[in-house]
C-alpha cells in the first residue's frame, strides 16, 4: 500500500479565456462536489493572468491552484518575469518548474531549473519539478542518463528537509500531446529509477516524494498507470482542459 497521497495536477499551458475558464472551473467544482470522497490532492496550474480568477473560484474548495513557471529572481529589473512572491499574493500552492516546453522553447538549463526550485521552496510553495527524455534520447538508450542529469542538478542544491517537500514529474517528451503513452511498465521503470536517484540524497525523504507521470494520461489509462508502485499521480495536459476528462482521472486516483 502506498504511503504517498496521490496528486493530480492539471497544466492548462497557454490555453483559456475568462469565459472558457469559468466554464471549466465550474465544471470541476461541480464534479468534485459529487465525489463521495476525494482521496487525492487536486491542483490546476493556470496561465499567470488567470491566477486571480482561479483564486476567486477555488479558494473555498478542495482544489488548489498554481502557476506554470516562476522566475529564479526574487525581485528587480527582469521585464516579463513573475516572482514567487507574486504567486503567493494569489494564494498559489504550487509552481511547475523545468517543464519540457520551457527547457526546449526557452532554452532553460538544468541549473536554472534548480534555482527556480529553490525559490519556490523558500517561499513555502511546492515545486513540481519536471524531467524527461526526447524520442531521440530514448532511442539512443539515454533515458536514465537524461533524467538523472536533470534531477541531479536539482538535488545538488537541496537539503534533506527540502527534498521531502518537492513533487517530481516524469514527462517523456515523446508522449506529451501526441496521444502516445508509455506503457505502465515503461513508466514505472523510470519512476523507480528516479526514486533510487532521490534515495541517494536521503532514502526516507525519497519515500515521501510524489512522482507524477506526465505523458498523455487520460481517463482510460489513468487507473493502470496509477496502480504502479512508484507512480503517485499525474501532470495532466490536454485532458485537464475538459472537466469530464480531468475528473475521470481524479476519480481513478
Amino acid at each position: 500500500m502506498k504511503q504517498r497521497r496521490p496528486l493530480i495536477a492539471g497544466n492548462w499551458k497557454m490555453n483559456g479565456s475568462l469565459a472558457a475558464n469559468q466554464v471549466l472551473l465550474t465544471g470541476l467544482l461541480d464534479g468534485v462536489a459529487q465525489l463521495a470522497t476525494v482521496a487525492c490532492d487536486v491542483v490546476v496550474c493556470v496561465p499567470f493572468p488567470y491566477l486571480a480568477q482561479a483564486q476567486a473560484s477555488l479558494q473555498d474548495s478542495v482544489i488548489k491552484w498554481g502557476a506554470q513557471d516562476v522566475s529564479a529572481q526574487e525581485v528587480g529589473a527582469y521585464t516579463g518575469e513573475v516572482a514567487v512572491s507574486m504567486l503567493r499574493d494569489f494564494g498559489c500552492g504550487y509552481a511547475i518548474v523545468g517543464h519540457s516546453e520551457r527547457r526546449s522553447y526557452h532554452a532553460e538549463a538544468d541549473a536554472l531549473v534548480a534555482q527556480k526550485t529553490l525559490r519556490v521552496l523558500e517561499a513555502g510553495l511546492t515545486p513540481i519539478v519536471c524531467v524527461g527524455e526526447t524520442l531521440q534520447e530514448r532511442k539512443a538508450g539515454l533515458t536514465e542518463a537524461t533524467v538523472a542529469r536533470q534531477l541531479n542538478a536539482v538535488l545538488a542544491v537541496l537539503n534533506t528537509e527540502q527534498l521531502a517537500k518537492i513533487v517530481l514529474a516524469y514527462e517523456p517528451v515523446w508522449a506529451i500531446g501526441t496521444g502516445i503513452t508509455a506503457t505502465p511498465e515503461m513508466a514505472q521503470q523510470v519512476h523507480a529509477f528516479l526514486r533510487t536517484q532521490l534515495s541517494g540524497l536521503n532514502a526516507q525523504a525519497a519515500g515521501q516524494v510524489a512522482i507524477l507521470y506526465g505523458g498523455s494520461m487520460k481517463p482510460d489509462n489513468a487507473a493502470a498507470l496509477l496502480a504502479m508502485p512508484d507512480i503517485d499521480g499525474g501532470l495532466i495536459g490536454g485532458a485537464a482542459l475538459k472537466a469530464a476528462d480531468f475528473l475521470g482521472i481524479v476519480a481513478a486516483a
